[in-house]
């Protein structure tokens, strides 16, 4: 998994992809061990991905590139 190019789409199907044939039961031992672990990471990997969009959406920058908290009760006219 290249953490670098993949997209946060592409790390979600594949999760899904690994949590189906999890749920199928029809995987080997050794198998599903390994797909445990990579659903683990893709999931880390995911959930991060959320973590940083979410901070994105609760700070402005403003023009003069100070960050400021962002309340949409205001709307963008008085955060900039």
């Amino acid at each position: 998994m290249d953490k670098e190019t993949l997209r946060f789409e592409e790390a979600m199907s594949n999760l899904e992809q690994i949590v189906q044939k999890l749920e199928t039961g029809d995987v080997p031992l050794e198998e599903a061990i390994t797909l445990y672990k990579k659903g683990m990471e893709l999931s880390a990997y995911c959930h991060g991905k959320l973590q940083d969009a979410e901070q994105q959406l609760i700070s402005i920058i403003d023009k003069d590139g100070n960050k400021t908290p962002f309340d949409p009760a205001k709307g963008l006219e008085n955060n900039e």
